[in-house]
């Protein structure tokens, strides 16, 4: 299931870039969230049934909105508009970088929150790569670049705010909620950039692929993902995620893979993984199993939102 879901998230960066040859970032973005929705309320309506689904999204209404703003809506706009300049790759090792981002928000907004020693060692490393990245792009993408490290903030922001008000939340009810209200947001918008002729078998692929398998499908294995491992276990997607980006960018796009990229990626994932903390969790882990027999499910400094909404990845 890791595998899975991180080919199937390493992926979306590439159909993203292909996505937005013909289509306008707010349009694809807008059928893919409703795709997306629309894959999930079927089993939403099985598992709680239409008057527990609905009375449950609207008791949680205001966050649900928000959180699709935040979540999906805006950074994933953001994200698709800079792949219309810069490699599909590259901005999938940046935004490897949203954890990162939610280890400092954390400082201000989580009081039991310390980042010191190794900690605050990782989040200088990880930043340093983001720095790396950005900088090496040339003056006319230097904005695209921070457009992605913008979507980062946006999903580390809302991972944040999920854990507070999206706590007690079905994953499912507050998945269909904050796609359906960043479908619905998005609609005018997407609405006055229609494509002037059908989309050719590429682009629509791609957002089928986006849309049902990006998202739906996605979306299901992460929540069985961390039923079945543990939040500490399924992070491990995080470092999946932009290395398999890179390998598809370059296999199917002919994206170059340099030197700076590469550099970039060592850094941000040794800082993700020093600066959250992860690779104590994973040990941890696997010292009370030596001294348990039981497997252990270690949560994470972010595991009570990833179990409302997946905020570290491109969906």
């Amino acid at each position: 299931m890791l595998l899975a879901l991180a080919s199937l998230w390493g992926a979306s960066f590439m159909f993203i870039k292909v996505g937005v040859r013909e289509l306008h970032p707010a349009t694809l973005v807008c059928l893919r969230l409703g795709i997306g929705a629309l894959t999930l309320v079927p089993i939403l309506l099985v598992r709680l049934g239409a008057k527990e689904s609905v009375r449950r999204i609207r008791a949680s209404l205001g966050p649900l909105v928000l959180t699709g703003l935040v979540n999906s809506a805006v950074p994933i706009v953001s994200l698709s508009w800079a792949e219309k300049r810069i490699d599909s790759g590259l901005a999938a090792v940046i935004q490897a970088a949203a954890p990162l981002f939610t280890a400092l928000l954390a400082l201000w907004f989580v009081r039991s929150e310390r980042v010191t020693g190794s900690r605050l060692v990782g989040l200088f490393v990880g930043f340093g790569g983001v720095a790396l990245l950005v900088g090496v792009q040339p003056s006319a993408h230097l904005t695209s670049a921070l457009a992605v490290v913008f979507s980062a903030s946006c999903y580390a922001t809302a991972a944040l705010y999920a854990a507070r008000r999206l706590a007690g939340v079905p994953p499912l009810v507050s998945s269909v909620g904050a796609l359906a209200a960043a479908t619905i947001a998005l609609l005018p918008l997407a609405l006055t950039h229609l494509p002037s002729h059908f989309p050719s078998w590429k682009v629509t692929g791609s957002l089928l692929a986006l849309g049902v398998g990006g998202t739906g499908i996605a979306y299901l294995l992460y929540y069985a993902l961390l039923a079945g491992a543990g939040a500490s276990k399924s992070i491990l997607v995080t470092y999946l995620v932009p290395a398999l980006a890179l390998g598809y960018g370059a296999v199917f796009l002919g994206e170059p893979v340099t030197a700076a990229a590469l550099a970039g990626l060592a850094l941000v994932l040794g800082g993700v993984a020093l600066g959250t903390g992860s690779v104590r969790r994973v040990s941890l882990g696997r010292w009370r199993r030596r001294g348990s027999g039981e497997p252990s499910l270690a949560t994470s400094t972010s595991s009570s939102s990833s179990r409302t909404t997946p905020t570290s990845s491109p969906s």
